[in-house]
């Protein structure tokens, strides 16, 4: 029996995440053809991202940012037509998903609006978790390509709709994080062993997988970077932008934002977020870690960012000289 004929697939956006994307589609059987702004020796590599959109019907984007995303969809745009689904999985601004969407309709081009959550090592096994926006009809056509990436797809409404979602995520495990380095702090400087709140948080209500995965890594100066701060401070700030654009007051990521911004301009922007711990220097490098409290990865915010912006409010979290 002849193997049925799996459509051309495009990645633009050779990343984290998007390299492994690329390489689990290819383990999959599906062609796929790829472009990053740097040039890579990955197999398929074109020269720019028109020519991904002659050679593919569905094109997945791993860009850094919302200017990144216009720009590469306005440069496709000449060889879009009906037969494209544009499928956005870059975290930007749910007004840019929405204007890259209309750029696609012009086109008389489908997009869908696709955020993930899941870092390095979650992309690496195809388990990311997708939320979906937009056509019902288009996710289905995609499905099979996401599905070789995915642990789960969401859908959740329409253009826009999955990118504020996204946000919201992140922002939870921004501000989470840090509220674990102050607490860590509170204990360094009473003098309580800081394995004491590994100890505890099992058996408590404030357990989560995010904890267990960045407490240990707080503890002992680990922040190998599974999500950079420069990339959780972007999505950080806008969130702080859809907080003003609709009126509400958003005290806990503008904390964040203050921290995280102090860190990047002491040169940790490359680092894991949680690296905004280091504010306190407070490494046990020598401490045990309780057997029972072992990190567990969680469904992390993906690894994409831009340049950091100065945030439009700065909060002073420390208690600092």
């Amino acid at each position: 029996m002849a193997r049925p004929i799996k459509t051309n697939v495009g990645v633009i956006g050779l990343g984290i995440i998007g390299s492994r994307v690329a390489a689990n589609l290819r383990k999959a059987g599906f062609q796929v053809w790829v472009w990053n702004r740097s040039p890579r020796t990955e197999p398929n590599f074109l020269s720019s991202p028109l020519e991904v959109a002659e050679s593919a019907q569905i094109i997945q984007i791993f860009v850094s940012d919302g200017a990144a995303l216009i720009e590469t969809v306005s440069a496709m745009s000449g060889a879009l037509g009906p037969n494209h689904i544009i499928v956005n999985h870059a975290t930007v601004s749910p007004s840019e998903t929405r204007e890259a969407a209309r750029m696609a309709a012009d086109r008389h081009s489908r997009f869908l609006d696709a955020p993930f959550t899941g870092s390095r090592d979650v992309a690496q096994k195809g388990e990311l978790v997708f939320m979906i926006g937009g056509d019902k009809e288009a996710l289905e056509i995609c499905r099979p390509v996401l599905e070789v990436n995915a642990k789960s797809i969401l859908p959740v409404g329409g253009i826009g709709d999955a990118t504020a979602l996204k946000i919201a995520t992140n922002l939870i495990a921004a501000v989470n994080v840090a509220a674990l380095g102050e607490a860590l702090a509170l204990l360094h400087r009473n003098g309580i062993p800081l394995q004491s709140l590994c100890e505890i948080l099992p058996l408590h209500a404030a357990n989560s997988g995010l904890a267990q995965m960045k407490v240990p890594a707080m503890i002992s100066d680990d922040f190998d970077p599974r999500f950079a701060l420069k990339h959780m401070f972007k999505d950080v700030q806008i969130a702080l932008r859809m907080g003003q654009e609709a009126g509400i007051e958003l005290p806990a990521a503008g904390a964040f934002a203050g921290a995280a911004m102090s860190g990047i301009q002491q040169g940790w922007a490359d680092h894991d977020f949680s690296v905004i711990a280091r504010h306190y220097n407070f490494p046990d490098r020598d401490a045990p870690l309780d057997a029972s409290f072992r990190p567990t990865p969680p469904a992390e915010p993906e690894a994409s960012g831009e340049a950091p912006t100065t945030p439009s409010r700065r909060w002073k979290l420390f208690g600092s000289k």
